[in-house]
């Protein structure tokens, strides 16, 4: 069993991605907003991250880069999904070290697949 970090500000995009991922008998910890994420990976041991972008304190462009840029925890598989959805932004998220660029709204399927891709 993995711990997978899901960073949204949404609370009905929490629900979405928990009812996505419960399934596959991983943790899910939830957090709203970047600051909150940084934290929750500093303070537990995280084995995925599904980040938005779009989000208070801090957002998911920043965090990425700061934990892909951290030796303690850029071996840490990010997946980005956001409703950012021009070319330059998926560009720009795997410029800061997204493993994965998703787009919302997203198939259910698509994001266990690439969740089994990462913690298999």
């Amino acid at each position: 069993m993995a711990n997978i970090l899901i960073a949204d500000d949404s609370y009905s995009e929490l629900q979405i991605f928990q009812a996505a991922l419960e399934p596959t008998g991983h943790r899910i910890i939830t957090v709203m907003d970047g600051e909150a994420a940084e934290e929750k990976v500093k303070a537990e041991p995280i084995n995925l991250i599904i980040l938005d972008v779009i989000m208070p304190k801090k957002n998911g462009f920043q965090v990425c880069r700061t934990l892909k840029t951290d030796e303690k925890y850029k071996h840490i598989p990010i997946i980005m999904c956001t409703q950012k959805d021009q070319d330059s932004d998926k560009f720009w998220g795997m410029k800061q070290g997204a493993d994965e660029y998703l787009t919302k709204p997203f198939n259910p399927a698509d994001l266990v697949r690439l969740v089994k891709k990462y913690l298999s």
